[in-house]
């Protein structure tokens, strides 16, 4: 195997964006001499561990305790009332441009990222009636963020002048880690509220990125919004449009790169929970599985937030009290909802295949599958219907589930009136309660990727990351780190990843800035 193989991250159309080179090494292990690795959790951040472990010639297990690999974007089988066989999951996911590590990974089955369709716009609605495009927004700053002023019906040149240019600074020139210091103690909704940002644009453009967080803007760390806001639009010139998989998770994504490990000769082991890991006096630890005690030379924990406390919990030896403490305190965001729909009649042919809402209740977004989605589409044209999925962040930990499951419906019929004369066919509801909460205050305690034992890293989007990178991308980001860095005390090279700049673009933008502040207190 390569020690560079194409599928490796590489730098998308944004010339500034920056490149962080691995430790030097060897390319990898001698014949005989590789060590034995776990990798606990089979989400994306263990599979970007376990891959550039694997291509490295480390003898890789990979334990997932689910049936199946994704992690949060895992699938299931699932038969339809129609006797039709669908793939059921947790619903859209944007693979946005600047996701440069997590798109290296997937490159590993899909050199030219064949898997993945452009999605044509990013439209944000509000209930008021505005909605809000990127489709012809420009995608290099600062020209992004003056093209969306002039061609938005929600943030114009008056809502400009009436924001408060010193509180607004912080965005032209958001910095990776400072913006943690200076942010991290106030909450999004505070930042927004000092800023002035109109109402409209603050739910459009705001609300509805900090949801995607799943969290509510009043708990969510003001530092995650400026990052979020300097990846997607102030810092990258890749722009906030995205691509989706044209088929379901499993199909598209993961069943290829999990052919793709045992090639490599990962022992790949689904359905198999890992119990406890307990270091060894001789060095790395055991592994313990419903069928028993494995031994590792290393470790890597890619869990969710409760997968992570729940392990350490019940493994006594792992880290230090201070350690165990801050992992103890990682928090798990508010339950959401995936409710996929499947309709006896199309919904409008010009309906978006993705729709941010806002005012609309607890709707977040409407997504239509067949726009995009090859099982989608084949089950609409059989049908001559729609498969129509609404997600709901941020729910109300006492909420009545069937009280929102109805409510989205009544949302979407608002939104999108056809729907009204529509029958459901089928309909399934996904609930979780697993996504990290990034809260006011947290980032000083969130565990990184070295822990306190140099065979034992962490990976995961919970996992601080000093690094430009959010969601997925944090996830892929980390577990290729958490990888390098059990390489990098055996001598073996890395591998290279880019982020978006960790720091505002350039001079002339941080000028403009200064230039605003000047004339706002004159």
């Amino acid at each position: 195997m390569s020690a560079r193989p194409s599928g490796t991250a590489r730098r998308g159309r944004d010339r500034k964006a920056e490149v962080l080179m691995p430790a030097p090494g060897r390319n990898r292990f001698e014949y005989g001499d590789a060590p034995s690795v776990a990798v606990v959790g089979g989400g994306i951040a263990g599979l970007a561990a376990a891959t550039l472990l694997a291509e490295r010639g480390a003898r890789v297990t990979l334990y997932e305790q689910e049936e199946s690999l994704g992690g949060r974007l895992a699938g299931r089988r699932t038969r339809l009332a129609d006797g039709s066989v669908a793939t059921m999951s947790r619903g859209f996911h944007a693979f946005f441009r600047q996701y440069y590590n997590l798109r290296g990974l997937l490159r590993r089955t899909d050199p030219a990222l064949t898997r993945l369709t452009p999605l044509p716009d990013y439209p944000l609605r509000h209930s008021g009636g505005l909605t809000d495009s990127f489709a012809r927004v420009p995608r290099t700053p600062p020209f992004s963020a003056l093209g969306f002023v002039a061609l938005s019906p929600t943030f114009g040149w008056r809502d400009l002048a009436t924001m408060d240019a010193r509180a607004a600074l912080p965005l032209l020139d958001v910095r990776v880690p400072e913006v943690y210091e200076r942010f991290d103690g106030i909450t999004a909704t505070s930042f927004l509220e000092a800023v002035r940002f109109p109402e409209a644009a603050h739910h459009l453009a705001f609300e509805v990125f900090s949801r995607s967080f799943f969290a509510d803007p009043r708990e969510l760390s003001a530092a995650e919004l400026l990052l979020m806001f300097h990846i997607y639009f102030l810092g990258s010139a890749e722009g906030l449009l995205f691509d989706v998989p044209n088929d379901p998770f499993p199909q598209a994504l993961w069943e290829p790169l999990g052919d793709y490990l045992q090639r490599l000769g990962t022992a790949v082991r689904t359905g198999s929970p890992v119990h406890g890991v307990h270091p060894r006096d001789a060095g790395g630890a055991e592994v313990r599985t419903d069928t028993g005690v494995d031994r590792h030379e290393a470790v890597v924990l890619a869990l969710d937030t409760e997968g992570l406390r729940r392990l350490v919990a019940a493994s006594p030896g792992l880290g230090t009290a201070a350690w165990r403490d801050d992992v103890a305190a990682v928090r798990t965001a508010p339950p959401f909802l995936v409710s996929r729909l499947w309709l006896d009649r199309p919904v409008c042919a010009t309906r978006a295949g993705f729709l941010g809402t806002s005012g609309y209740g607890g709707l977040d977004n409407i997504s239509v599958l067949e726009r995009y989605e090859g099982e989608a589409a084949r089950w609409a044209a059989r049908n001559r219907g729609s498969v129509v999925e609404l997600h709901a962040y941020a729910v109300a930990a006492d909420a009545e589930s069937e009280k929102v499951q109805n409510r989205l419906v009544e949302q979407l019929q608002q939104v999108y009136p056809e729907t009204r004369q529509a029958r459901i066919v089928d309909v399934r509801h996904e609930w979780r309660s697993d996504c990290p909460l990034f809260a006011v205050g947290s980032h000083h305690r969130r565990p990184t990727v070295r822990t306190p034992h140099p065979w034992l890293t962490l990976a995961g989007d919970a996992i601080r990351c000093d690094l430009p990178v959010a969601l997925m991308e944090r996830a892929a980001t980390t577990g290729f780190l958490a990888a390098g860095a059990l390489l990098a005390a055996w001598g073996i090279r890395g591998q290279v990843l880019w982020t978006v700049p960790r720091a505002g673009r350039s001079p002339a933008l941080r000028a403009l800035g200064a230039l605003v502040a000047r004339r706002a207190r004159a």
